[in-house]
Formats: structure tokens, C-alpha cells, sequence
């Protein structure tokens, strides 16, 4: 009978599929507390530490130590702080061009600690400029306060077009400024004669309706026409109904609007002699004049809550509209177009002459 240890080890093993081979006890390594001691092995260095290393010494604000040793290496500031040591001026046949910005400054230059000064202002070396415009643009300030803080500061020659040429290079600040200003309109040259040129636009929808609005550029009559249908056809029909009334127009000037730039519209213009001109697009000034006087009757009508007084409302509005003075002529549209100013019920009050 086995002893009860080689029993158990019987049973567990029992349990697995094993070889049994033999070995020497020269070949066996088992293991011990020496030969658990850390091999020495050569770890490579991360970049990162040296990188974080290297920024924090870029980032470094320049001092007047900085300074001093760049202006000591500098081919031109050694030698214009020689000259303004010695206290001696050379003739203008001896001045280098990259002399003259400092010679023409000579009595305004000073020495302080191994520092070239140009009255409060510390000469930058050029070897230390462009860190010097990352500093003074770290707090990504606009061209104006670059200046202001430089002047306060220090100095280099071209230093303002330097500062304008960080401030445009910098993709953050162009993300994030302002819309440019826009460019100075140019103004209509004013026709000599009536319904010599005249600006058309549609406005609405108001009311279910479209209107048709057309403005001469000479004397600001208005005509407007309640449309149901915006098409080439419908604006074409219309036209022709103002043009035997008022005549036919040398130029017209409309958006780029569909019914405008149709080909129907194309030949409708031709056929009649008229010079099309489109405005720019997305720039609704070009028709301004036409543009202006939607907006004004839009407010006109705006109290009109029935369909039924729309068309009552726009007559008593264009009525009064080419009766007043305008602002621009300071003559009412009426007097310029026809010569004559339009009878009002205002004309009642006047006494009649005997």
C-alpha cells in the first residue's frame, strides 16, 4: 500500500496526459534568490522629454542677457555699437545700406550694459527678432496694440511691416476677425432725360400677391404691378402694358432673377431695342434704386390686413409717393416725368381766384 501523498498525486495526475523523461540534475535550473536579480538592460530614452525640454527654452521671454550676447555676434549692431562707443561717424561713401537706418538715428543711440538702445528702445538683433514678434503676438492682439507695445519696448528696422506680416500670417486671428470692409459703391451715372434708364424688381410675396416694381433712375417715378404669376410671360405682359403708356427704355437694369435672365426675357429686350444690364450677384446693391423703394412701400403697406384694399391702398401710395419731393432731386418724381405736379385733394384748400 502506497503512502497516502503518492496516492493523491496519483489521483491528480490521473486527470492530464503527461511524458515522463528523464533528466540530469546538471540540466536543471531552478530558480534561486541570485539568479532573480535585474539584468541590466538598456531602456532608450523617450523623445518626449526632450522635446518638452526644448519648447520650455524656446518659450523662454528674451532677456537683456540674450540680447546682449546676440548684439555682440550681430555682423551690423557690433559694429554700429562700436562706432557709437568711439563716438565716431562715418561719411555717407562708407555707410553700408544696412548702415543707414542706425546712422540716420546716430544721435539718438545710446550704450546700456552691452545693449543697443535706440532712445528707450532696445535694438533687437536679428537673430532674435522672430522670437520676439512670437512673443509680443502670444496674446494674439491686433496690429495696432503690436505696435503700441513695441514702441514702448523695442525697435529693429521694418519693424512695423513685420509686425502687419505676423499679425496676417497667424491662421487664428484670420479665423476669428471681422468681415473686411466693404468696397465704396460706385454711383448710377444720373440720365440726362426720363425713362431713359429704369431699375426693375419683384417684391412680395405680401398678401398672396407679387408685385412688379419698376422705378425710373431720372426722375424716380414708380410703377407698380399686382401679379399672381412671376413668370418671363407675366413680367414680359406687363412691361409691355407700362412701356405704351411711359414708352420704351434705353437701358433696364434687373437682378439675376430667372424671369430676368430667361431667353424669352433675352429676345423680349433685344426686340425692343433695350440695353439688359443684370446686377452682380449676391450684391442686391446694384439695384438699389428699385431695392430703396420696396422697402418703402412694403412699409406703406404693412397696415392693409384684406386682400380686397391691397390694389386701393397701393394707388393712394404711389399717388402721394410721386407727388412728395424726393430727397435726392428734391423734386417730386411727377414734375421731372411729366413736366407738371399731380392734383391732390390737398389742391382744395387752396381759394380758387376770382
Amino acid at each position: 500500500m502506497a503512502a497516502s501523498r503518492m496516492q493523491r498525486w496519483a489521483l491528480w495526475l490521473s486527470g492530464h496526459t503527461y511524458e515522463i523523461r528523464y533528466r540530469k540534475a546538471t540540466l536543471h535550473g531552478n530558480a534561486d534568490g541570485l539568479s532573480r536579480l535585474p539584468l541590466p538592460v538598456k531602456h532608450q530614452d523617450s523623445g518626449q522629454k526632450e522635446i518638452f525640454y526644448f519648447e520650455q527654452v524656446e518659450n523662454r521671454p528674451i532677456t537683456a542677457a540674450q540680447v546682449k550676447r546676440a548684439t555682440r555676434v550681430d555682423p551690423i549692431l557690433s559694429q554700429v555699437m562700436e562706432l557709437v562707443m568711439r563716438g565716431t561717424s562715418l561719411r555717407n561713401s562708407q555707410v553700408s545700406s544696412d548702415l543707414v537706418p542706425y546712422m540716420s538715428r546716430r544721435m539718438e543711440l545710446s550704450t546700456h550694459s552691452g545693449c543697443l538702445l535706440w532712445g528707450m528702445r532696445v535694438i533687437i538683433p536679428k537673430i532674435l527678432r522672430q522670437q520676439m514678434l512670437e512673443q509680443l503676438h502670444s496674446g494674439h492682439c491686433g496690429m495696432v496694440r503690436m505696435k503700441e507695445i513695441a514702441r514702448s519696448y523695442f525697435w529693429w528696422p521694418g519693424l512695423d511691416s513685420d509686425i502687419e506680416e505676423k499679425a496676417r500670417a497667424c491662421i487664428s486671428c484670420q479665423g476669428v476677425r471681422n468681415e473686411p470692409q466693404l468696397a465704396p459703391l460706385h454711383s448710377w451715372d444720373w440720365p440726362e432725360k426720363p425713362w431713359q434708364r429704369i431699375h426693375v424688381d419683384f417684391a412680395g410675396p405680401f398678401e398672396g400677391s407679387m408685385f412688379l416694381v419698376v422705378v425710373d433712375a431720372h426722375s424716380k417715378w414708380p410703377e407698380v404691378c399686382i401679379m399672381s404669376s412671376t413668370t418671363a410671360e407675366s413680367t414680359i405682359q406687363k412691361l409691355r402694358g407700362i412701356f405704351c403708356h411711359l414708352g420704351i427704355p434705353e437701358q433696364l437694369v434687373s437682378d439675376n432673377g430667372p424671369q430676368f435672365v430667361s431667353q424669352e426675357f433675352g429676345n423680349f429686350m433685344k426686340a425692343n431695342g433695350i440695353h439688359h444690364i443684370t446686377s452682380a450677384p449676391y450684391h442686391p446693391a446694384t439695384n438699389g434704386l428699385a431695392e430703396r423703394f420696396v422697402q418703402t412701400m412694403k412699409q406703406a403697406l404693412k397696415s392693409v390686413r384684406e386682400h380686397s384694399l391691397i390694389q386701393k391702398s397701393l394707388d393712394t401710395f404711389l399717388l402721394s409717393y410721386r407727388k412728395t419731393p424726393h430727397a435726392t432731386t428734391k423734386v417730386s418724381p411727377a414734375f421731372l416725368m411729366m413736366g407738371r405736379q399731380l392734383r391732390t385733394c390737398f389742391d382744395l384748400l387752396k381759394p380758387s381766384e376770382p
